[in-house]
Order: structure tokens, then sequence, then C-alpha cells
């Protein structure tokens, strides 16, 4: 949520489809974008036909494990898409979404490695100090 805000992408009205329906990301963000008044799918990795769905996002999250699931023809012009998730394959870290064809498409993208994971670390230590500062209020 923190990246779509720094980065002004605007919630309200939009189509967001979450492709993974953990708890952690998948089920945790559907709230949280709903909250910002987004219409929101969660499909899963085994979900039929989900290039159908996920060809109507106007925001695409993908936190599912499976190297490349996303590819360009399964993706908007125009469209943002967020990679969440994290492959370990011969050595090299991917994640779920084709980076290099998905990112002459989409408006934004965020790579694996360096994009949610950093940001994700960051967060984490802010809320650290965050609590560190009101134990001692």
């Amino acid at each position: 949520m923190e990246l779509l805000k720094k980065h002004e992408i605007e919630l309200t009205g939009k189509h967001v489809v979450i492709v993974g329906k953990g708890k952690l990301v998948g089920k945790t963000l559907m709230h949280l974008m709903l909250n910002e008044g987004a219409t929101v799918t969660v499909c899963h990795s085994k979900t039929n036909n989900l290039q159908e769905y996920t060809k109507s996002a106007d925001i695409l999250v993908s936190a599912t494990g499976v190297n490349n699931l996303i590819r360009d023809d399964m993706v908007k012009n125009g469209a943002v898409v967020i990679d969440a998730g994290i492959n370990f394959d011969n050595g090299y870290i991917s994640g779920d979404v084709d980076f290099e064809n998905v990112c002459k498409k989409a408006s934004f993208i965020t790579p694996v490695p360096g994009g949610v994971g950093p940001l994700t670390t960051a967060m984490l230590l802010k809320n650290i100090v965050s609590c560190f500062y009101n134990k001692k209020k």
C-alpha cells in the first residue's frame, strides 16, 4: 500500500486483481484495497481462465511463488503490475511476472529482486521504530 501511495497510484474505482490467496499478501491486500475503494478480485495459480481476470485489471498484484506465471498476454496495456512473488531457480531469484516482456505494457511495474522485498523490510523497520517510540511515551 505504501508503494502505491508513494507513486500516487489511485485505488478508488479501480479494478484490482490479486493472484495469490495467502494470508500475508493476498487476503491482507484484499481488505486494504477494498477499504481504499477498489473493486477487488482474488484469484490463485489454479484459477480457470486466469488470463480473463488478469487482463481486466487496472492494478495486478501477483504473490503465488510461481515463476513467470504472469505473461505479457495476461496484462492490459497501461496496467500497474506489482510482483510480490519470489522464486529460487538455479541460484537465481525471480518473480511471478515475466518482467522483461510485461514491462513493455505496464505503466508501472516492480522488479524481483529489488521491488516489494526491500520495501517490506523498510516498513517492518519503520513499525519497529514506531513501536519503540510509542512504548517510551
